[in-house]
Parts: C-alpha cells; structure tokens; sequence
C-alpha cells in the first residue's frame, strides 16, 4: 500500500512538471517589440507559432516589401512570423522584417514568462536578437 502511493503521488508530481514545462514554452499572446512601438500576435500555428502584426506606429505600410504591389499595404495584419519546428529549446522558422523588406532564418526562445529572444539570422552565422516583452 504504501510503495503504490508513493509511486502515484510520483506520478502526479511528474505529471504536474511536464504540464508546467509545456505550458512555460507556449509563447502565445501579444509582445511589444524591443523598439517599444510594434506589437505582434503570436498564436499557434500548425504544429508550431505564427506571429502576426496587430499594432504599428504611425502609417505602418510595407513600404520596403520586395513586391511592389504590397507596398501600399499597412502591415497591421501582416504575419512576420512562422516558426512551425520546435527544437526543444524554442522554436525555429522565418522572420518577414517590413523594415527592410526581407525574410530571414529565425528563432523564438521564452527566456522567462514575460521575456521572449527572436533572432533573424543571415546564412545562420550573422544574427539580430531582440528582446520582446509579453503584454498579454
């Protein structure tokens, strides 16, 4: 009797662990950029995340997108983000940057309940990390 309620109050511990690990790398919600003007919807998305635009300062358009007819668009609506491969540590996937107009290697790191690390890569060598902030 006692060896078989230790070995369920175990079991319920573990469980309780593995429901809070998963639980800590879901970055779903809404982030404030590390500029502090943007915020992006992330979402799950498949078997991974997708982030979307929901706030930008001023005009907001696409101004840099490589197809001219996207242009004029606000890119308040515009998914950024789509990291479908969890590798244990985060998620990995692209990085669409309006600023410049490009899409990048990238990966999504919850380095805290609040605190998520993006990083666009060139060639995987040559990354921008920024700190984003969960606002929801």
């Amino acid at each position: 009797m006692r060896v078989t309620v230790s070995r369920t109050v175990l079991a319920a511990l573990a469980a309780g662990l593995l429901c809070g690990t998963a639980q800590a790398a879901d970055p779903s919600g809404i982030w404030l950029t590390e500029t502090g003007t943007s915020r992006v919807r992330i979402a799950p998305c498949g078997s991974g995340f997708c982030g979307t635009i929901v706030s930008a300062p001023g005009k907001g358009l696409d101004a840099k997108n490589p197809d001219p007819a996207l242009r004029t668009r606000s890119v308040v609506g515009v998914q950024i983000l789509s990291a479908p491969q969890g590798d244990g540590a985060g998620f990995s996937g692209t990085l669409y940057n309006p600023n410049d107009g490009k899409t990048y290697s990238g990966s999504l790191k919850l380095t805290s309940a609040n605190t998520l690390e993006v990083a666009g890569c060139v060639m995987s060598v040559f990354c921008k990390r920024q700190t984003w902030t969960r606002v929801k």
